[in-house]
């Protein structure tokens, strides 16, 4: 069990349930190392760290400990065309092959923004095989999306897009953007060096591995000791041919592909859908400023309004045809529905990452928020570590 004497950093005053809630992640809910912020209307009211960013316990989570964020790194993507949005370069309700011509192949032409933002295109899975050569050139990678048809009739249900997502919305951007930049240097230009925030998509040689923290992966559970939905997705998973198999096995991990997210050559290469590496309070911060308005960014109300606004659900419903549980996405985010809640309404919108992580913005209460492990947890969705620390956030915010 780590040292709690190692728990770092600082809370506002009437913010102190979410630091106590903080050390019983240690004390009494297995966590290794973590970080943990908050923003209230404008105003860091939380940033907490703690434990080891090692597995072997021998180096203490510090101050500047970059993390791996998994899905969570969706959110900053979704960041990325709310702001081409802004810019008026992109329209949600526009055909993506306004904008991608070659992307109308394969009986996609009527296939919409929002839809692909919302999982629902069918494109969940890459059929052609990837690799990191590929994955490196933009120009290659397109071409192969561009081919890939979809798994359903578009905008007849959802499926969640884990991988493939991210490298969509990629071209999507290099499109609209006048300068045709990388959705990995566009957020850097236009999201973290005007927020003063460290987080990466594509991480940089430069950054030493000792500001990296090393995920702890689960070995494969006792089946009773994982949530109900884990399950579920884990049995589907055994099938090769089924679509969450297929949608999260493209690039496969061989040696030859160093296909590996301990790998700082994979590391490297921009995957804005999941290897998002960077400061928890980064994403706090990013998530704040959306919950105040957008206006350090430069986002338009309508732009904002758009990202809260009610989700338009499919016709086949809330159940995710690739995970097989109810999920609800919009915009590139997933939203609050009745199996999964954060924030204080509908309104919040937020990104979760694989083995426990999450960020959020709460428009109504004006909360950015943000905490990721590096000891994954085996729960699908809502993770009882991060679930203690926003249950805590809000109840200071009532007191």
């Amino acid at each position: 069990m780590p040292d709690v004497s190692l728990i770092g950093g600082w809370v506002a005053p009437g913010f102190e349930g979410v630091e106590a809630e903080f050390r019983c992640n240690f004390d009494q809910r297995g966590e290794l190392g973590a970080a943990c912020a908050a923003y209230h209307r404008g105003e860091q009211v939380v940033d907490l760290w703690g434990g080891y960013r090692d597995g072997r316990r021998r180096t203490p989570w510090q101050q500047d400990t970059l993390v791996l964020v998994f899905s969570a790194t969706k959110g900053l993507a979704a960041m990325t065309l709310a702001l081409a949005h802004s810019r008026g370069w992109l329209d949600y309700e526009e055909r993506v092959a306004a904008y991608w011509p070659e992307f109308a192949q394969g009986a996609k032409e009527e296939i919409t923004v929002r839809q692909l933002l919302a999982h629902q295109a069918g494109l969940c899975v890459v059929d052609e095989g990837l690799d990191v050569d590929l994955l490196a050139d933009p120009d290659a990678l397109a071409a192969v999306l561009a081919r890939q048809a979809p798994c359903w009739p578009p905008g007849s249900q959802h499926g969640y897009h884990a991988l493939s997502l991210g490298w969509y919305e990629g071209e999507l951007l290099r499109r609209v953007d006048p300068q045709h930049r990388t959705l990995g240097r566009f957020f850097q230009d236009e999201i973290a060096r005007p927020l003063g925030i460290e987080f990466y998509i594509g991480l940089p040689p430069e950054i030493p591995n000792s500001r990296l923290a090393s995920v702890r992966f689960f070995r494969l559970p006792n089946p009773f000791r994982i949530d109900d939905d884990m399950k579920t997705m884990y049995k589907a998973m055994i099938d090769p041919r089924s679509l969450v198999f297929r949608a999260f096995t493209n690039p496969r991990p061989t040696p030859k592909n160093l296909v590996a997210l301990w790998n700082r050559s994979f590391l490297a290469l921009e995957n804005p859908a999941f290897t998002g590496v960077g400061q928890v309070r980064a994403m706090a911060r990013a998530y704040g400023v959306l919950a105040t308005g957008g206006h350090e960014l430069g986002l338009w109300p309508e732009t904002l309004e758009a990202l809260a606004a009610p989700p338009v659900v499919p016709p086949a419903g809330l159940r995710d045809a690739v995970l097989q549980v109810d999920t609800c996405f919009s915009l590139g985010y997933m939203r609050p529905y009745e199996g999964y809640r954060f924030g204080s309404s509908g309104r919040a919108f937020g990104a979760p990452g694989s083995g426990g992580s999450l960020a959020f913005a709460d428009p109504d209460t004006g909360v950015g928020f943000a905490y990721a492990p590096n000891k994954m947890g085996t729960n699908l969705l809502d993770d009882p570590r991060q679930r203690a620390l926003r249950e805590a956030l809000y109840c200071c915010l009532d007191a």
